[in-house]
């Protein structure tokens, strides 16, 4: 059945356009056309927003979920004592249902913030593909459209539950591949790093790019205690060394790139590869500042992720196109180095590439993920009568106050502010009871 979604204006490209509506077939945009036009469509359902302007949904192209869950733990401590008292000392004791509820936390929360799409980095491997399952299972409740990085982790330092051999990482990334291959649900593969991953673990995790045409995730230079690794261990720099491997290519993304060097940047971007940048994290854990500028200028596709709300500790991507222009006009002292088009791109159409799915613009073809924007609200005002104000607005000044409404898939997942597919107190009992259990055991 048709659905024709109508508000007062639609970001098209980066205008607001108005006098239009959109048609949604099957979760995603058949046309966009004039108010006139929609009696065409008699016996289409018609879902008004009256007053408010619809954007494309934000796309978070990184985050762990089960952090949610640790957030306010170990804040304020260097990296390595940071991981130890969150990561390594409480995922261990998650149980199935765990897992679940911090899925279905963070994917609620970032939501409610404009998140109609959120790429999650997960490695809690205690229950097999079962913890997989239990995160597709709270994205479907929630109405979230969710790409699972299926971590690939070797490394014995870490605890057991986050650990594959290769030949395992490869079988039960590969069944959750075929088995999740896009729509709400899609599984790509994710070699955790360098330091955590074998090069057998990265290069199985290309080998799955390759045969499924999938983009590739894998955390790179996020602290200087990986460079030096990598190059006491390896004896050269880390995305040298992947190219060493034969994998920098168009299907890679890495996570951070905060320590890469120029020419290895340029490499990048001579490959058509990506980078998921998470300022708010990269800021909280004191990892540096990405040069952000050098990877624009070499051609290097750029999205935004929030990172583990342990370690942000926010997940609105709306909050990162800020902080990217922001950090990156601090450390340069150059206010045009990266400007509010930038920003914007970087949460929707380049996360999109990054993720290889039709989403992040309001285009024929692509799905129906919106976020209904209140322009009354005190953060998105003033906007003149021409709306020149409304996109730098919405990228530098926008509180989550000004989201009124989120559809993914053509259906209203929050309205006023509100979740409408599951109650908001059972997703804080949840979280309560699973507190009440870590704290405990």
């Amino acid at each position: 059945m048709k659905k024709i979604i109508r508000a007062k204006g639609f970001l098209i490209g980066e205008n607001v356009e108005k006098g239009k509506a959109v048609v949604v077939e099957n979760g995603m945009i058949s046309d966009i056309i004039s108010t006139d036009e929609i009696k065409k469509y008699p016996s289409a359902e018609i879902e008004d927003f009256g007053d408010l302007v619809l954007v494309p949904g934000t796309v978070n192209a990184h985050n762990h979920c089960f952090q949610s869950l640790l957030r306010g733990i170990a804040a304020d401590r260097p990296f390595l004592e940071w991981r130890d008292k969150t990561l390594y000392a409480y995922s261990p004791k998650m149980r199935l249902q765990d897992i679940y509820t911090g899925a279905l936390f963070a994917f609620t929360e970032m939501m409610k913030c404009g998140a109609t799409t959120v790429s999650d980095f997960f490695y809690l491997h205690q229950f097999g593909t079962e913890s997989d399952e239990a995160i597709v299972q709270a994205a479907h409740d929630c109405g979230i459209r969710l790409v699972i990085a299926r971590t690939m982790y070797d490394w014995d330092g870490a605890p057991e539950g986050y650990r594959e051999t290769v030949s395992n990482a490869y079988a039960n990334t590969k069944k959750m591949m075929e088995k999740y291959t896009g729509g709400m649900a899609k599984v790509i593969p994710a070699p955790h790093s360098l330091h955590a991953a074998s090069p057998e673990m990265v290069l199985a995790g290309h080998k799955l790019a390759l045969e499924f045409d999938s983009p590739m995730h894998i955390h790179v230079a996020e602290e200087p205690f990986e460079v030096k690794q990598v190059v006491k261990e390896r004896g050269t720099t880390p995305l040298r060394y992947l190219n060493e491997l034969g994998v920098v290519d168009s299907h890679m993304a890495i996570i951070h790139g905060v320590w890469l060097e120029p020419e290895e940047i340029k490499l990048l971007g001579e490959r058509k590869g990506s980078l998921i940048y998470c300022p708010s994290s990269n800021m909280f854990l004191a990892d540096g500042i990405t040069d952000i500028p050098k990877y624009l200028s070499s051609g290097v596709n750029i999205a935004l992720g929030s990172d583990g709300a342990c370690g942000n500790n926010r997940i609105s991507v709306f909050e990162e196109m800020r902080m990217v222009a922001i950090l990156q006009k601090a450390k340069t002292l150059n206010a045009l180095c990266v400007n509010y088009h930038d920003a914007y791109q970087m949460g929707m159409a380049n996360a999109a590439k990054a993720l290889d799915l039709p989403i992040g613009k309001i285009e024929k073809g692509y799905a129906a993920d919106f976020v209904a924007i209140d322009c009354r609200d005190f953060s998105m005002q003033p906007i003149s009568r021409k709306g020149n104000q409304f996109l730098p607005n919405l990228v530098y000044s926008l509180q989550p106050t000004a989201i009124a409404a989120v559809i993914v898939n053509g259906v209203t997942t929050v309205k006023n502010g509100k979740l409408t597919l599951l109650s908001e107190e059972t997703v804080l009992k949840q979280v309560a009871e699973t507190m009440e259990y870590l704290e405990e055991g």
